[in-house]
């Protein structure tokens, strides 16, 4: 089953005294991009958030957003008396003895330390971020399958308006070779008209047999149908692993195929059909590239 490459998932919780939300973003890009938007007591979590998003994403460009905010004790700092004893002398001397305003001292730089080490407050955000990461992860996924299986619907409409015009080719070809014979017929008949000098029958068929394989097309119409079954396959398959890049390349050939078809066959019948075909590839080649 394909999937698409936007999405969007959430998570949210609490856990000691803090409360962790989390977001995940995806929008279209050929490669895997992950973009990380952290607060800067969670930076140390960045190589493993990065691991977890792409082991479970392939492609795409992934934007996480990590919001934190301590709602318990644990947000208050501690004060360092220390160095607020040291500010305090130091202002002392200069001010010739005059009281500090304490609300000053306190914005002063290792005068107010956090409660815990950032070790300790890494570790207690990783039991909550993680899995909260993996459930957005869940819920991002669950909205790339619903939107594949509607792309999905989309490339198989047309697959199908495909299948029809080379069913059409399909009926449409031999005859081809015998309009052309009737033709030629024609043409040489009014050019020997009233002359003595008559065409050999057997210049007339080496002429046809030559054009007849200049314009043989049973070959591309052949290969352009087996891609056109690899793809319903695809589509079809119930395989993991993203699929885009490899439908973006049937698409590739299904085009080629296509142009060498309309090269080869003079007819204006033909041809018409061909343009019809190739704007369905064109179509299709748009629609892959939302395909993980």
């Amino acid at each position: 089953m394909i999937r698409s490459m936007t999405g969007f998932g959430d998570a949210s919780g609490d856990h000691d005294g803090a409360h962790f939300s989390v977001e995940v973003r995806s929008v279209n890009n050929k490669y895997c991009k992950v973009v990380l938007r952290l607060p800067e007591t969670l930076q140390g979590l960045e190589p493993e958030l990065d691991a977890a998003l792409r082991k479970r994403l392939g492609r795409g460009t992934i934007t996480l957003t990590v919001k934190c905010a301590e709602t318990g004790e644990g947000a208050a700092h501690e004060i360092n008396r220390a160095a607020l004893d040291k500010y305090m002398s130091q202002l002392k001397d200069v001010a010739g003895g005059a009281d500090a305003d304490l609300s000053v001292l306190l914005t002063l730089p290792g005068v107010l330390v956090p409660s815990t080490s950032e070790e300790e407050r890494l570790a207690n955000a990783r039991k909550t971020v993680l899995p909260l990461l993996g459930k957005a992860i869940d819920h991002l996924q669950a909205m790339r399958k619903r939107e594949g299986m509607a792309l999905s619907e989309e490339l198989l409409m047309y697959r199908r308006e495909i299948t029809q015009r080379l069913e059409e080719i399909d009926r449409l070809a031999p005859g081809v070779v015998a309009d052309y014979e009737r033709r030629l017929q024609e043409r040489i008949q009014t050019l020997l008209d009233g002359s003595d000098v008559g065409a050999e029958p057997a210049d007339l068929v080496r002429e046809i047999a030559v054009y007849a394989e200049k314009s043989d097309i049973a070959e591309e119409v052949a290969r352009l149908r087996e891609h056109m079954s690899h793809f319903e396959d695809l589509l079809a398959s119930d395989d993991e692993r993203p699929l885009g890049r490899t439908l973006d390349f049937l698409a590739q050939e299904m085009l080629r195929e296509a142009n060498t078809i309309a090269s080869k066959s003079p007819d204006a019948r033909i041809a018409r059909l061909i343009v019809e075909i190739k704007g369905s590839i064109d179509r299709i080649k748009e629609q892959v590239q939302n395909v993980e």
